[in-house]
């Protein structure tokens, strides 16, 4: 969307009925009310939702989407929340940001949804808090994106985001602090170059300014870059340098074409990811087709802020593949433009069942009829909730991420498990 056209909008944006869908000028007073207010014409609350369902990223947006509406077809089949069915209004961004923020605009002014959800990406969400801000007399918040950036966590638009997961400075500063304790002080960057990849970066780079340390060397990539691309040109960057370990900070196509690529050109360091870079996916391009699918996948190490979902003695995790497996959500076909299997499982999709877990918990708590003037309120009640994941939930005005706590994995057997000892490993 165009600057001018999106500031036009903006101007308009007092008068939002005049943008409303058709339907709603058809109901009476207090059906239209209700719409105004983000709920159906059937009662049900609506959530509004742009994600990547197409492009090189598109497996982040459709299993986060698969994790959250195996929960919320649990919670309808059994009465909705205070008796309303949940609905998503779904459109795609690609992960791109011009496209996010038209759809935020539909969701918010011409579908009237309660709230917003399950956003993901920092390039996408960032460009969104601007309009959260300049809507804030609506009250349209932005629940549990999927991103642990700063700009939704701090001023001047926090007030407008809810989050669930731990942060890329926690995520960063963890794998810093290991690599640190077992001699591997030496570190460099590969990361996207956006505000998602300038947020890893700052991370790295403060947790190892309290080392003492500085960043080795750093190399970028394009956002939207494919697996079958070249990043040769970044890990001879990187050699250069005779880095102790590799942080990446990108999403998976693009990593798993350095971590390819890297092994290749023989930087055999460990490689590590954040969690956005959706795991399972990343660990299915390096091995498809490979006779030692390890030689690609012995260096990996990635920082999760969900526990395994194998673990199935973590009550939550019995609960999420026993839905996922029971329903078995797919993206609507509508909005499927390439082909995409999903994983029966994946730290993406435990994360979004989690999101929407909590979500409930939250419309709950509104009880009566569904106001989002209300929202705040519930949300800061949450103190101490069990989610089922051993470690409880809480917010409060100055407290808007609910969870704290970061896993570490490593690939064994095809298939990423939890990482106990890092001086056994990579020592």
């Amino acid at each position: 969307m165009r600057a001018g056209l999106t500031r036009r909008t903006f101007v308009r944006a007092g008068l939002a009925a005049m943008l409303a869908p058709p339907w709603l000028h058809s109901l009476n007073a207090g059906a239209r009310a209700a719409a105004m207010r983000g709920i159906g014409p059937d009662g049900e609350i609506v959530l509004g939702v742009s994600a990547a369902f197409s492009g090189p990223s598109r497996g982040l947006g459709t299993e986060l989407y698969r994790g959250a509406k195996s929960y919320f077809n649990h919670v309808n089949e059994n009465g909705g929340v205070n008796g309303r069915k949940i609905a998503l209004k779904l459109y795609d961004d690609g992960y791109q940001p011009d496209p996010c923020v038209e759809n935020t605009v539909k969701l918010m002014l011409e579908d009237q949804v309660f709230l917003l959800f399950g956003y993901v990406g920092t390039p996408t969400v960032t460009r969104v808090l601007p309009m959260l801000k300049k809507f804030q007399a609506q009250r349209v918040y932005l629940f549990f994106p999927f991103t642990g950036a700063q700009p939704q966590r701090e001023p001047p638009y926090g007030d407008f985001a809810f989050n669930l997961r731990a942060s890329y400075r926690q995520e960063t500063a963890g794998l810093v602090n290991n690599f640190v304790r077992i001699g591997r002080q030496r570190i460099a960057m590969f990361y996207q170059a956006d505000a998602y990849g300038r947020s890893g970066w700052a991370g790295v780079r403060a947790a190892l300014a309290r080392h003492g340390v500085e960043i080795a060397g750093e190399a970028t990539y394009r956002r939207g870059s494919r697996f079958t691309g070249s990043m040769r040109a970044q890990v001879e960057i990187l050699k250069k340098a005779s880095p102790e370990a590799v942080i990446c900070v990108g999403a998976y196509a693009a990593c798993a074409a350095f971590a390819r690529d890297a092994v290749d050109l023989g930087l055999r360091v460990p490689i590590a990811n954040l969690s956005f870079v959706g795991s399972e996916n990343l660990l299915n391009l390096l091995s498809e087709g490979q006779d030692d699918p390890n030689g690609y996948t012995r260096y990996l190490v990635n920082s999760q802020v969900v526990p395994s979902y194998e673990d199935t003695s973590i009550p939550a995790v019995k609960e999420y593949r026993e839905l996922m497996a029971r329903y078995d959500p797919q993206v609507p076909e509508e909005l499927v433009k390439e082909a995409y299997t999903p994983f029966p499982n994946s730290f993406v999709s435990l994360e979004g069942y989690l999101d929407a877990k909590l979500l409930v918990e939250i419309l709950r708590r509104l009880k009566g009829r569904p106001d989002r003037s209300g929202l705040e309120e519930a949300v800061f009640s949450v103190r101490d909730y069990d989610l089922g994941i051993g470690e409880a939930v809480s917010f409060g005005p100055e407290r808007r991420q609910g969870l704290q706590k970061v896993y570490y994995t490593v690939v064994e057997d095809g298939r990423f498990v939890t990482l106990d000892d890092w001086k056994a490993k990579f020592g």
